[in-house]
């Protein structure tokens, strides 16, 4: 059975720093880019960073450029978040997904964590 488990994820003042992890486990996740989405209160579940299998490629939504970083280290990925605003404040959601194509979209992500929450004050 797949396995997404989240951590990390806490209570922040603006300006600081957190650190998500997410250890997949339960198959071989060869050729799986593994990703971070969020979803605030009364919005959409949107995109946040993704990084290929090989970890070659990673992709950032505009709002955290500069400000996060993804990375990986086989099945587990983090998402190092620094210069935190109240405006991330969301529930961050693990996901892995087979290939390396439409990685923004959470469309055909295959398996997903049961998410963590960040929440930043101003």
């Amino acid at each position: 059975q797949v396995q997404l488990v989240e951590s990390g994820g806490g209570l922040v003042q603006a300006g600081g720093s957190l650190r998500l992890s997410c250890a997949a486990s339960g198959r071989t996740f060869s050729n799986y880019a593994m990703g971070w989405f969020r979803q605030a209160p009364g919005k959409e579940r949107e995109f946040v960073a993704t990084i290929t299998w090989s970890a070659t490629n990673t992709y950032y939504a505009d709002s955290v450029k500069g400000r996060f970083a993804i990375s990986r280290d086989k099945n587990t990925v983090y998402l190092q978040m620094n210069n935190l605003k109240p405006e991330d404040t969301a529930v961050y959601y693990c996901a892995v997904k087979y290939g390396s194509s439409r990685l923004t979209s959470d469309r055909g992500y295959d398996y997903w964590g049961q998410g963590t929450q960040v929440t930043v004050s101003s």
